[in-house]
């Protein structure tokens, strides 16, 4: 359990995420991602950075068990810091990520794939910020990356999720493939890339980030600022109370 890297080829480096039973990560586990992914890209035997999960979803955010046992805003601190960590480490990470998506991939989950180089999913894998109804704020940064603008704002406000056909159609997920096939289809695609040139890989991950029209940390902090809002206000503490007691519908777990 946690996060491990691995190296199946030589030039590809994969990071999976394996915190039982949905993925839903601690504050330490935020970093650790972060701290892989970063070690991974730096590594000049890398060319190419493949983040996979483990388990039923790629990712349903944060631990919001863990926020709401803890006393005061530390663990909500924590989270934010640790998500903005892992966010920024695999789009500054030195060489592409490639992100292999099965199941669900919720809040945090769309942070990372919204800042990867490329996306392959399974045929079940479904994305959205359920945020609202967390009583949290965030990622809309990163959903625009993989939606247009209007239809981003309608899955935030409404906390519906998107198919990983739909992503396709826009542009967003490279591949659709049945759920066992997803390990070797993310895999080709890394490989793919891993074959070019180390250092000219690494001047295009530079270069492309460098004439992105948005700073996505920047704009990543700025939503993250009203999250901590309705952290102070209580309007936060009723939705995940809701949330980790077991409410109907929404507030269940993936």
């Amino acid at each position: 359990m946690g996060v491990s890297t691995s190296r199946p080829e030589t030039a590809v480096a994969v990071v999976t995420v394996d915190f039982p039973p949905v993925n839903a990560l601690p504050v330490r586990g935020w970093y650790d991602l972060a701290a892989a992914v970063r070690a991974a890209g730096s590594d000049p035997g890398v060319h190419c950075v493949l983040l996979a999960a483990a388990g039923r979803g790629f990712n349903a955010g944060v631990d919001l068990k863990e926020i709401q046992r803890s006393p005061g805003h530390r663990a909500l601190l924590g989270a934010n810091h640790g998500c903005a960590a892992a966010f920024s480490a695999v789009y500054d990470c030195e060489v592409p990520v490639v992100a292999a998506v099965q199941g669900f991939c919720l809040g945090g989950g769309v942070g990372l794939v919204g800042n990867a180089d490329a996306i392959v999913a399974s045929d079940d894998a479904a994305f959205g910020l359920p945020e609202l109804d967390r009583g949290a704020l965030g990622a809309a940064t990163h959903l625009s990356r993989l939606v247009p603008q209007h239809l981003m704002r309608t899955l935030y406000y409404t906390s519906r999720t998107v198919t990983a056909w739909e992503l396709h159609r826009h542009g967003a997920v490279w591949r659709v493939v049945p759920r066992g096939e997803l390990p070797g289809a993310a895999m080709e695609l890394a490989r793919e890339i891993a074959a070019k040139d180390g250092t000219l890989l690494r001047m295009a991950k530079a270069a492309i980030n460098g004439i992105d029209p948005v700073d996505v940390r920047r704009s990543y902090r700025y939503e993250q600022s009203f999250t901590f809002e309705a952290g102070l206000s209580g309007v936060a503490d009723r939705h995940r109370d809701a949330f980790v007691q077991g409410g109907a519908g929404k507030e269940r777990q993936p």
